[in-house]
């Protein structure tokens, strides 16, 4: 059994990796393991931004978003001279294992890091894209759709009193889980996402034909790296093919991020840390552990790293089936 485990939160933050935070702590104080807190992902580790966490510090948290140990993206952690400095780190801290939790990329330098230097290292998958690769959920990801729900509601009341076209941009970089989620959810007139080519024509004659019927107000669901310039490059085309239209263009951006969990996220969170917990402490390594299927197994990090998840083609018909998908 480890006495000192040390865990990081890397990457991008989301709702639910408090929730986590707090699973892994009072886990491993059952177990009287200490455990070591990670401030600012892999320049923490990097730099031994260290600190011992307790069951106090995190009693009121699962409610809260963001990270409180901080997050960054590390290019550092990219090169071998910094992975190894990390290595020395934790080596000279006396901690046995590392919880890492993060992304594609931070799943991805926690592979190699695993693997370079035969470290115990056990992955957790938050992202709010929930393209993390064996896995059908990721932290973050279901409170992210609901704040693009509600937001689009909101602004659903606008549009239909205003006869107007909205072009919402929602974030998943090259994933389209949040606009394929949200935009049925919303009942969202057309969606855009990153896994189809786009065929604006369709949608263009799709809007033209609505207005000239009289249905006035739209909704527009894109995930931003779907075109070039995303939403706006959108609103470009839309003006100048139908001034008339008066489209409107709203990008949620980084209010996907915050806000306290969903029921489902501290659910998640939760339960992953606590198997990821107990499979550190019991020996195991190089794994993350990941919600498929409704149950939670682990899959090694090789097979993590440097993959992405598909969104589902199910999903895909029923979007098609009620709204325009392009």
């Amino acid at each position: 059994m480890m006495n000192r485990i040390a865990v990081l939160t890397s990457g991008g933050d989301v709702p639910g990796l408090n929730a986590a935070l707090h699973a892994i702590v009072l886990i491993a104080f059952k177990k009287n393991v200490t455990v070591i807190g990670v401030h600012d992902g892999y320049d923490g580790l990097i730099d031994g931004r260290f600190f011992e966490m307790d069951v106090q510090l995190v009693r009121n948290i699962v409610d809260r978003g963001g990270t409180i140990l901080r997050t960054c993206r590390s290019n550092r952690f990219l090169e071998h001279e910094f992975r190894k400095k990390a290595f020395e780190q934790l080596k000279r801290d006396d901690i046995e294992g590392l919880i890492i939790i993060g992304g594609n990329g931070s799943l991805t330098g926690a592979e190699f890091f695993a693997r370079e230097f035969n470290f115990p290292v056990i992955g957790i998958p938050k992202t709010i894209d929930n393209d993390v690769s064996g896995t059908d959920y990721s932290i973050g990801f279901d409170t992210a759709s609901n704040t693009i729900v509600e937001a689009v509601d909101k602004i659903k009341d606008t549009a239909d009193s205003t006869s107007r076209v909205f072009i919402v941009e929602v974030m998943g970089r090259h994933a389209g889980f949040l606009a394929l989620r949200s935009g049925i959810s919303v009942a969202a007139s057309a969606i855009i996402i990153p896994e189809i080519k786009p065929d604006i024509q369709k949608l263009l004659s799709f809007v033209e034909y609505n207005w000239r019927i009289g249905n006035h107000s739209m909704i527009i669901i894109i995930t931003e790296h779907s075109i070039p310039d995303g939403g706006m490059g959108l609103k470009k085309i839309f003006d100048s093919r139908y001034p008339e239209f008066d489209s409107r263009l709203t990008i949620l951006g980084h209010v996907q991020r915050g806000g306290s969990p969903s029921a489902f996220d501290r659910t998640l969170a939760s339960t992953l840390a606590y198997h990821a917990t107990n499979a550190l402490l019991n020996g195991s390594k190089g794994e993350m552990v990941a919600f498929m299927n409704n149950k939670f197994k682990f899959i090694p990090l090789s097979e993590v790293a440097n993959k992405t998840n598909q969104v589902d083609n199910e999903l895909m018909k029923v979007a098609g089936g009620l709204s325009i998908l392009i």
